[in-house]
């Protein structure tokens, strides 16, 4: 590593270190209802390296949720995003805001995340409503926390699927490849083994995840070179 890219780790480790304060006094001011993590997006398998509160159920060294992984696909022109609202796994409505975290250069290799339980306020919205015979129909999207990136992977890949309305095997080139471009819009690749869980999980084998992938990056859908079974004989 040259000097230069030494300086700029060290600054970047620099606003990490200095954040875990600012975080559990948030968390502190804001109270049980509150939690603030730090993310690492050098290290996207395990980005929590700070957390105060308790709301998503993640602890230091746990993976960072889809809206992180969309961040971390669009680099240095991520932006903040503000007053997002999504449901966990278990039901919990979690409004949350993201900041994404810059060195003096200018790149983003990290964010801070606050989330609020706001499930008790959006129950008391709802009864209110339904008593003035009011309702909202908007749909809350539903994101994966957890400690584990094998599970945020995993509901992006099934998410795009039932997107598609479609098994794997029913899905022609032109659909497949789309599969893939979203999930590298996603960030999904940035992870460390993705390619084979992605293949894992759509029955495929690891070539043709690798085939299709490196099309999606080289902007083609021209069909040369690759048939529509791999060498074991296993539906791509």
């Amino acid at each position: 590593m040259t000097a230069r890219g030494r300086g700029r780790q060290e600054e970047q480790d620099a606003i990490i270190a200095a954040l875990a304060p600012v975080a559990d006094g948030i968390a502190a001011t804001l109270g049980s209802f509150c939690e603030v993590v730090v993310h690492d997006f050098r290290r996207p398998e395990r980005s929590v390296v700070a957390i105060a509160g308790s709301v998503t159920g993640r602890g230091v060294g746990g993976s960072m949720s889809e809206i992180g992984m969309g961040l971390l696909a669009r680099g240095d022109e991520a932006d903040n995003e503000l007053n997002y609202i999504t449901r966990t796994r278990d039901g919990k409505m979690v409004k949350s805001s993201t900041m994404v975290l810059r060195d003096s250069a200018g790149t983003v290799f990290g964010a801070l995340c606050v989330n609020l339980d706001i499930t008790a306020v959006a129950q008391a919205h709802a009864l209110t409503g339904e008593l003035a015979g009011v309702t909202d129909p908007a749909a809350v999207p539903t994101t994966t926390f957890g400690n584990d990136i094998d599970s945020v992977v995993d509901a992006i890949v099934d998410a795009h699927q039932l997107r598609q309305h479609k098994p794997w095997a029913e899905l022609d080139r032109d659909q497949r490849l789309e599969l893939f471009r979203g999930l590298e819009r996603r960030g999904v690749f940035a992870v460390r083994r993705a390619v084979e869980q992605v293949a894992a999980r759509l029955g495929i084998s690891r070539a043709s995840a690798y085939n299709y992938l490196a099309q999606v990056r080289a902007g083609t859908t021209a069909s040369g070179g690759e048939s529509d079974t791999t060498t074991d004989g296993a539906p791509t």
